[in-house]
């Protein structure tokens, strides 16, 4: 009868290294990816837009009206 109302040991400690491994994989996901947004930089491209242009083919329109 004392063995029935033992708990099983296993049980509990498969339960809580499956927590812990879920808990660890976020850690490491969540480092992975701040790792790679802070090494990935995008280049600087010396395109500076000054806002409207006026191109030829706006010129052509603007002679159709």
């Amino acid at each position: 009868m004392s063995e029935q109302n033992k708990p099983n040991e296993g049980r509990r400690q498969l339960l809580k290294n499956i927590g812990l491994s879920v808990a660890a994989g976020a850690v490491v996901a969540g480092t992975a990816t701040a790792a790679n947004a802070t090494v990935e930089k995008p280049e600087a491209k010396e395109t500076k837009t000054n806002g409207y242009r006026e191109t030829q083919h706006i010129r052509d329109y603007y002679e159709t009206l």
